[in-house]
C-alpha cells in the first residue's frame, strides 16, 4: 500500500512521519506529472485552504484529483484538508467539494487560540486532538456521519472513503487516527 500525500503547501512532512512509523509507503504530489504515480489513498494536510485552492487549479491537480476522489480513491483531509473536501465552506468558497458536510473557516480564533485537548473518535477511542486556527464542522448531511464532537461541536466525520478532521492527528504523536485511515484504504483495496 502507499499514500499519496499533497505536498504544495503545510504539514505534509509531519503526516509522512506518521506514516513511517506505521511502515507505510508514500510519495508526494507536487506537480501533474505525480498523478502517474501509484497511490492507494491520499492525505490532504493542513496549511491554508485558499492557497492550497489555488495552486490546486494553477498546477492543474483539481479536477484529476476530484474525478479520483468521486471514484472512490480513500481521502484524509485534516484542517484545511477537511476545508478542501468540504461541499459548503462559511468564509470560503468550496474547492474539491465532495463530502456533504459545512464547515466553518478559521472558527476557533487566531493563531493565539490555538489549544490541545482529548475526546472520543468512534471506533478509536479517546484521543489527543491539537487545534490550529481550525475549522469546525457545522453540519453534517447526506452520506456523511459524525466521528468525533468536542465541546458540542464536530471536528470529524467520515463520508465513504472520505475522512475529514478539523484537527491535526499528525502532530500529537498518536498513531490511531492514521490506522483508521490506513483501515479504510485497506478495505477499499479488497473492494476492487
Amino acid at each position: 500500500m502507499t499514500i499519496g500525500i499533497l505536498a504544495l503547501q503545510g504539514a505534509f512532512a509531519e503526516h509522512a512521519d506518521m506514516l513511517d512509523r506505521l511502515d507505510t509507503a508514500h510519495v508526494t504530489i507536487r506537480k501533474l506529472a505525480d498523478l502517474e504515480r501509484h497511490f492507494d489513498g491520499l492525505i490532504l494536510p493542513g496549511g491554508e485552504s485558499t492557497v492550497m485552492g489555488k495552486l490546486l487549479r494553477d498546477l492543474e491537480l483539481l479536477e484529476p484529483l476530484r474525478e479520483r476522489i468521486c471514484g472512490g480513491l480513500p481521502v484524509m483531509g485534516t484542517c484545511a484538508g477537511l476545508i478542501l473536501l468540504a461541499g459548503e465552506v462559511e468564509g470560503g468558497a468550496p474547492v474539491f467539494a465532495t463530502m456533504h458536510v459545512r464547515v466553518r473557516r478559521n472558527a476557533y480564533g487566531r493563531q493565539d487560540d490555538s489549544f490541545d485537548t482529548e475526546d472520543d473518535f468512534r471506533g478509536i477511542g479517546r484521543i489527543p486532538m491539537t487545534f490550529i486556527r481550525a475549522p469546525y464542522i457545522v453540519s453534517v448531511s447526506g452520506g456523511a456521519r459524525t466521528l468525533a464532537e468536542t465541546g458540542g461541536r464536530v471536528v470529524a466525520a467520515r463520508e465513504g472513503n472520505q475522512l475529514g478532521c478539523a484537527f491535526h492527528p499528525e502532530l500529537t504523536g498518536d498513531l490511531r487516527v492514521h490506522r483508521y485511515f490506513l483501515d479504510m484504504v485497506r478495505a477499499a483495496e479488497n473492494h476492487i
